[in-house]
């Protein structure tokens, strides 16, 4: 995501312009905007003429610039698209005010949105900006003698690395162990929260083994995959078998099951845990919260005010970050995500116990 323009609006509220880059992005969005919020943008709209009254036609589309009260979002995950929809408040054209309508927001449409920006909020807008240009994941595609290095950013791919050591017999041979340190440095360099070692053949292997020798805190971040060829052609290969975004999925998944495992050992110790809205409101009171854990689906239903809830969800979240805790919002797609749904939807790690 990028942000194109921020500045400070009445009292504490902001106005916002970003550029959404893929479907993440969107689906970062659909957690930042909620009913209250002004959201700007170009849009298309059927406009009835009053010729087109007589004949019935439904109107012609104009493109508009609009800006809408939010009343609803819905995230289109299989459209590609986030529909943000309530009534016009400001518009290219007066005669269009006050009625009802929905922005499509796609890749690389700019959007205007004011609001008081919540500090988790704030910090997935950010996460999301990081995105764009710290690799997440990096492709690593190998056979005897060559090996390329491939980041995955939110734009495309990009090549980070060519690595050409000839291998075997004659003048210009290399032991194979250079091309395999030198590639082991590349990828220690890059840092990736997630690693594809690809490659026809076994030289893939033979890399891993080395690296598990000499790099062992790369291993644990590194899946291999077949391929028939490296390169720009490797990498299309991986791509296209969805090898990146399972991998992205599992790096997720692995935090939150991490955080998730240790709330439960804590619960089942009882030691410094706590949760249900109740619990985690007291902690968050105290000073004691450590690291909490939120439901994204729960934090989207009590801000909107459909949650049944007597606590204030905004409140613990700043209240814990203000105390120095962390936090974390988990997806509800996921298994870690079910678990802390079975909880309440929220919980915390503590410093300390509560008595």
């Amino acid at each position: 995501m990028r942000i194109a323009d921020r500045h400070q609006v009445d009292g504490e509220r902001e106005r916002l312009t970003v550029v959404p880059e893929n479907v993440d992005d969107l689906w970062h969005l659909s957690h930042v905007i909620e009913p209250g919020d002004r959201v700007a943008g170009d849009t298309t709209r059927r406009i009835q003429r009053n010729d087109d009254q007589l004949r019935d036609t439904g109107g012609e589309r104009e493109h508009l610039w609009v800006e809408i009260g939010v009343e609803d979002v819905e995230f289109a995950r299989f459209a590609n698209r986030l529909r943000v929809g309530g009534v016009i408040e400001d518009c290219s054209r007066e005669d269009q005010l006050g009625l009802h309508h929905t922005i499509n927001v796609e890749d690389n449409a700019e959007i205007e949105i004011e609001k008081r920006f919540k500090p988790d909020q704030r910090e997935r807008i950010e996460e999301a900006v990081e995105a764009t240009d710290i690799p997440d994941v990096a492709i690593a595609t190998v056979e005897e003698g060559q090996a390329y290095v491939h980041s995955v950013a939110q734009y495309g791919t990009e090549e980070r690395a060519s690595i050409t050591a000839p291998t075997g017999k004659g003048e210009y041979a290399r032991p194979r162990k250079e091309l395999f340190e030198e590639l082991a440095a590349v990828l220690g360099r890059l840092d990736a929260d997630a690693i594809i070692l690809a490659g026809p053949g076994f030289t893939k292997q033979d890399a891993l083994d080395y690296i598990e020798e000499n790099a062992p805190d790369l291993v644990e971040r590194i899946t291999t995959v077949d391929t028939s060829s490296v390169g720009d052609r490797g990498v299309h290969e991986v791509l296209k078998r969805g090898a990146v975004e399972d991998v992205q999925q599992q790096t997720r998944i692995a935090a939150e099951s991490e955080l998730i495992d240790d709330l439960m050992e804590r619960i089942a110790d009882g030691s410094e845990a706590a949760y249900g809205p109740q619990q985690v409101a007291k902690a968050a009171e105290y000073g004691a919260i450590e690291h909490l854990l939120v439901l994204d689906e729960r934090l989207r239903i009590e801000r909107a005010g459909d949650g049944d809830w007597d606590v204030d969800v905004d409140d613990i979240v700043e209240t814990a970050e203000q105390k120095g805790g962390e936090v974390t919002v988990f997806s509800s797609e996921f298994d870690p995500g079910q678990q802390l749904s079975n909880l309440g939807g929220i919980a915390a790690l503590l410093r300390y116990r509560l008595e």
